[in-house]
């Protein structure tokens, strides 16, 4: 059973976004690694802008 934890930006994705990640995730896994769709685990986390830092700042400081 895979499980594949996709954390972004919370930024305006839309559902059909979403959607499109999972599938061609899915997609993947079972091409790669001949992995059962059915028990493919796809989870997308949207993190706030002022949890997620890089180079030394907050993404919300540096968009600012």
């Amino acid at each position: 059973m895979p499980y594949v934890n996709v954390r972004i930006i919370k930024s305006g994705v839309t559902k059909e976004q979403k959607a499109q990640i999972v599938n061609e995730i899915t997609d993947t896994l079972v091409r790669v690694l001949n992995k059962n769709p059915a028990t493919t685990h796809i989870i997308i986390d949207e993190v706030e802008l002022e949890n997620w830092g890089y180079n030394r700042q907050l993404t919300s400081d540096i968009q600012s």
